[in-house]
């Protein structure tokens, strides 16, 4: 079939549906859209109309031009010997990377041979990146040319700026506002500058160039950068992407791993991490990212835990570099100890498969390295595997009878490469084993070449990583070379092969956490959230900053969270009078509007059986308060049925941190909370699966299971009340602190016997706090829709707990709904795949947005019927979204479509979206009517798609 013209010319801008696609695919343009750019105009025809350019505006990746840029300007380049200036510019001319390079120096005619130019505005061309290496002072007027003149890159590496003090944190935001209103992304300042040995582009000062590689390494310190670059020429390790990301005044780390992302060449990504910056915005870029390809980070400058002690239990708790660990297993993202560990990871990961557990059977020929290994795997979390029956038996069918009956697999001293070969077999088949480590020491009769030679082939087992050490020196290193040609890691000593299993199945379980699904927890009325929110509001407009433990218990009681029953009290009758009505025994506690820790102040008082002991105890803690010049924070009493303390006693709490906002707390309960030490922290919000995850990293989390004749916790019901707890925290966001404790939990009942609340003071307004480090289910986007036959349905953000619901939906779709949809045929099979429904069910709520319409339950009590969803997902690194509609058959020509596109419309002028986008089949009339409705342009593009037009709605030009 033959092309049709365009129905207008191509603007320089231009991008086709395939070209967009590759773009964000892979970070960079292929060489038919470069030809094609060279022969376009390099002015496009003038547009009276903003709106119409952005029509037609390709979708670049912002940070394309930093990492493969057409053309650079390096300012302040130099032939002084020694230079920064001269380095930087020599590294670009002597490894090529296909652009054109411009020296600029106003002082000089030509730089090493090359015509040399005065300013950025006297270059014959506009560049796409300016590598700046003049002094601080200089490079906001540079900055600002480079706006001027169209640069959209900038690479600043010269210091002087925030490092120096205050003058020169007033540069850096100076270059910051004139970059921002230009749209140009800039690394560092401060920095060595951006290396791409795959192209051999090199912006560094560095000595030289790393190897082609497929890791990503990043860095905040330009130092540790050159000191890797020189070890890994020595050790021949190679590298996609080598970036020095210095004081990130723009660019990120989250930006950094959304370009990489979408990089074919990178693997993996490795990150020395000084400071995280933009918590939200890391966190947010990683969990995308880290089900793909591994992140591993070190960070360095762990510190101790909070300084300042807070008011609660759980501030003085929440450390900040706990807070750090508990983000990163958030986002899936693995943290390690050493520079060693990095790159071991990285090794591995791209190696071998993730094991799906923590169970390790060692292989060896001799006793002491093994026993090194298991004390290095069982003090990590790791666990040494049981071997099961049917394993011994076949060991024994061939294994001298002196051999170990038991992991570790002592297969002697004589082993030869046969007898290892058939207990690696063996042993690999176990299901009790989540991976295998084979130790070999080199004893008179070992052959450490041919026993090499003889496991290659078992570098694949499915699902199992293999490691092996290869204990010696250069009588083993022949046969480390062969088994790391093959794919198996080695490593010299097996305590550090144990230590890499470790940091493996740490990672499984991150990965796995983020995208299990979840069981569905009770909502929360709207109404309870109104009366929390008055709770809260109140106090504050009294002045006051912490809530009575009546009005905790309220606040908990309208998130369902269960509390034993209090009565207010306000003078020895009432006190006896509630008593009486509750039942003896009772316990009296103070009731304070100032007194934050009742039991430091004589303020609780237990086990009171008549009425006499609660008069008593009413004037005690009265007087208790007088003797410490306190009594105007006596405010009464509150009276409660004394609970029977068979149970565990357990803190869950909330507190503040800086970067990441909100961090939750869950571990052992009690008076002695601070000496146990015994607890987890995570961040809101929570669901199920992350809270069972939460809990499972505390010692008191076996006894919950039920010991010593004790039954077990129900735990499911513990999980759903942290969830709740977690929506608490993250809607009532002017609470600063808040503990339950203890919460008693036992195999009959789980109940909130005490609860603290510090607030906010009433100058502080919700919007200065710091922003979530997660974004929270966006309630405010559930709407009933009514559909044209008069029924209704609800509409609302999609959540993990979907999962099951989705397949139903996916089930039901005809094959014309699903080639429309997908253009092209998917099978059933692969559309509900656990690993995919995950996936669409865990939306980051920042970046893409999910609306299914749902027919409720007939009971009315959640998992009902999805007859549509419509997503809105964001274009990284660009201010574009692309949306995409699936409808059930049944439900068709309803008028949902419309109105699922009209909300995602919405949303995506709340985002500040600068274009909404999408690809459509030319046979699907419907969804192009549809978008034509809603104010889409439908756009030809058919020298790449033939069978699909573009649709095209500009939200803010």
């Amino acid at each position: 079939m033959g092309k049709r013209p365009l129905p207008r010319p191509l603007p320089d801008n231009w991008c086709t549906m395939g070209a967009c696609r590759r773009l964000l695919r892979y970070g960079h343009p292929t060489e038919e859209e470069r030809t094609m750019d060279e022969q376009r105009p390099a002015t496009p025809p003038a547009r009276t109309d903003p709106s119409i350019d952005l029509l037609h505006q390709r979708t670049r990746q912002p940070l394309e031009v930093i990492f493969s840029p057409r053309s650079v300007a390096v300012v302040g380049a130099s032939e002084r010997p020694g230079s920064v200036g001269r380095t930087v510019l020599w590294n670009l001319i002597s490894s090529p990377f296909g652009g054109t390079v411009y020296p600029v120096n106003p002082q000089r005619p030509n730089v090493l041979g090359i015509k040399a130019w005065p300013s950025l505005r006297a270059l014959p061309e506009p560049v796409d990146l300016a590598v700046i290496v003049t002094p601080a002072k200089s490079v906001p007027a540079i900055i600002r040319e480079c706006a001027e003149v169209g640069v959209k890159g900038a690479i600043i590496i010269s210091a002087g700026f925030k490092e120096t003090g205050p003058e020169g944190a007033k540069l850096e935001q100076e270059v910051l506002h004139i970059a921002q209103a230009a749209n140009l992304r800039i690394i560092g300042p401060n920095c060595l500058g951006v290396m791409r040995p795959t192209s051999g582009f090199n912006a560094t000062f560095a000595k030289g160039m790393a190897r082609p590689g497929n890791v990503a390494f990043i860095s905040q310190s330009g130092a540790l950068l050159t000191s890797i670059l020189d070890w890994s020429l020595r050790e021949a390790v190679g590298f996609s992407a080598f970036v020095s990301v210095g004081s990130m005044l723009d660019v990120g780390w989250g930006d950094l791993i959304d370009f990489l992302a979408d990089d074919p060449m990178t693997r993996s990504i490795l990150l020395y991490m000084e400071s995280i910056g933009d918590a939200r915005a890391f966190l947010s870029a990683a969990r995308e990212v880290a089900l793909t390809k591994p992140i591993i980070v070190i960070k360095a400058g762990r510190t101790a835990q909070a300084a300042q002690a807070a008011a609660s239990h759980t501030g003085t708790l929440a450390g900040s570099d706990e807070v750090l660990s508990a983000a990163f297993r958030r986002a899936g993202v693995l943290r390690v100890d050493s520079i060693e560990d990095l790159f071991h990871m990285a090794e591995v990961l791209a190696r071998q498969p993730r094991p799906s557990g923590r169970r390790l059977t060692l292989l060896t020929n001799a006793g002491g390295p093994a026993v090194l290994a298991t004390d290095a795997l069982v003090s990590g979390g790791g666990e040494l595997a049981v071997l099961s029956d049917d394993t011994r038996k076949q060991l024994d069918g061939f294994l001298p009878p002196p051999w170990s009956h038991a992991n570790p697999v002592d297969i002697l001293g004589d082993a030869d490469a046969e007898r290892y070969a058939k207990a690696l077999e063996t042993t690999g088949a176990d299901p009790n084993s989540d991976g295998l480590l084979v130790i070999l020491t080199p004893q008179d009769m070992t052959e450490p070449t041919k026993t090499a030679d003889r496991l290659k082939g078992y570098a694949k087992l499915p699902g199992k990583p293999v490691l092996a050490s290869w204990m010696g020196g250069s009588e083993v290193a022949a046969g480390e070379r062969i088994l790391n040609d093959a794919g198996i890691p080695t490593f010299g000593y097996p305590d550090t092969a144990a230590r890499v299993f470790n940091y493996m199945w740490r990672y499984s379980d991150n990965i796995a956490g983020l995208y299990e699904t979840p069981t569905l927890a009770e909502e929360p009325t709207g109404g309870a959230r109104d009366v929390a929110r008055a709770l809260v509001d109140e106090a504050r407009a009294s002045g006051r900053t912490l809530l009575s433990e009546y009005e905790s218990k309220r606040l908990l009681a309208a998130y369902g969270i269960p509390t034993v029953e209090t009565w207010l009290a306000m003078s020895e009758d009432e006190a006896v009078e509630k008593a009486r009505a509750l039942g003896f025994p009772v316990v009296l506690k103070l009731h304070s509007l100032t007194v934050t820790h009742k039991t430091d102040v004589g303020g609780v008082r237990l086990d009171l059986r008549d009425e006499a002991q609660v008069r008593d105890a009413y004037r005690a803690i009265r007087d208790a308060l007088t003797e410490r010049g306190l009594q105007d924070a006596f405010h009464g009493v509150t009276v409660q049925p004394m609970a029977k303390l068979d149970g565990y006693e357990l803190i869950l709490g909330s507190s503040l941190d800086a970067q990441f906002g909100p961090v939750l707390l869950f571990g052992a309960g009690g008076t002695l909370v601070e000496v146990m030490q015994d607890r987890a922290l995570g961040l809101p919000p929570l669901t199920t699966t992350l809270a069972r995850r939460m809990m499972e990293r505390t010692r008191i989390h076996h006894a919950l299971k039920g010991v010593r004749g004790r039954a077990p916790v129900d735990m499911g019901a513990l999980e759903r009340l942290m969830v709740r707890f977690s929506q608490l925290v993250v809607e009532q966001r002017l609470i600063r602190e808040l503990d339950i404790n203890p919460l008693l939990v036992s195999g009959e009942r789980i109940i909130a016997l005490d609860a603290r609340v510090v607030l906010h003071p009433p100058d502080v307004q919700a919007a200065s706090l710091p922003k979530l480090a997660i974004e929270p289910y966006p309630h405010q986007y559930a709407k009933v829709l009514t559909l044209k036959n008069g029924e209704q349905l609800l509409v609302r953000p999609i959540r993990p707990e979907d999962e099951p619901a989705m397949g139903r939906f996916h089930q039901a779709l005809s094959e014309q709904t699903v080639f429309m949809r997908y253009a092209g045929l998917m099978k059933l099979s692969q559309r509900v795949a656990h690993e995919r429904l995950a996936r669409i069910c865990f939306n980051d709520y920042a970046r893409e947005m999910a609306l299914v319409a749902e027919r409720p339950s007939p009971d009315g009590k959640g998992g009902g019927e999805i007859l549509a969803v419509g997503r809105l997902t964001r274009l990284r690194g660009t201010k574009d979204a692309e949306f995409a509609i699936t409808v059930s058959d049944p439900a068709q020509r309803l008028g949902l479509g419309t109105e699922l596109l009209r909300r995602l419309v919405d949303i995506g002028r709340d985002w500040g979206l600068r274009r909404i986008v999408a690809d459509i089949l030319t046979r699907n009339r419907g969804m192009q009517a549809v978008s034509k409705k809603l104010g889409f342009t439908l756009l030809e593009h058919e020298e790449l798609a033939p069978d699909m037009v573009k649709a095209v709605k500009v939200l803010n030009g």
